[in-house]
């Protein structure tokens, strides 16, 4: 079932359930995902693959995380929460997140293989990095990983 048609019915079971929170997310993710729908039309593309899909979730995820960060600073705790409910349910959508160890261990590969040494091939291992470990960890995780060993 493509992700456009499952929000769909999740609309449909929120408002039956009279969940706000849920039905609010899940029009925002219809929002974004037909208006990228509508973006490809003039190259002849009528519907998203699910990697077009994945990459609109992973968008928002990421949205999201930032407004939480900013909120906290700010001090808008309110804000955050709100923000931090509506990422769990765009994340119910994502893959599983990969742990610290398991992103290390995926990192730690892939400086083998490219054989960088020192901060000046970060580029030879984030490239890769994030192409195997698109939707299952966060950029900003990984650019710290990376770090971490080239550093």
């Amino acid at each position: 079932m493509p992700l456009i048609d499952r929000i769909t019915d999740d609309i449909k079971t929120a408002m039956k359930a009279k969940d706000k929170v849920r039905l609010e997310t899940f029009r925002s993710i219809k929002k974004v995902l037909l208006e990228k729908e509508v973006s490809l039309r003039p190259s002849g593309q009528t519907a998203l693959t699910p990697e077009q899909d994945m990459e609109v979730l992973v968008q928002l995820a990421k949205q999201r995380r930032d407004s939480i960060a900013q909120y906290t600073q700010a001090n808008r705790l309110d804000l955050a929460d709100a923000e931090a409910q509506e990422l769990a349910i765009i994340e119910e959508f994502l893959p599983q997140q990969l742990s610290d160890d398991e992103i290390m261990a995926v990192i730690d590969a892939l400086i083998e293989k490219t054989g960088a040494t020192s901060a000046k091939d970060m580029g030879k291992v984030m490239g890769p990095a994030m192409q195997q470990l698109k939707g299952k960890a966060d950029g900003k995780k990984v650019q710290d990983a990376v770090k971490a060993r080239l550093g």
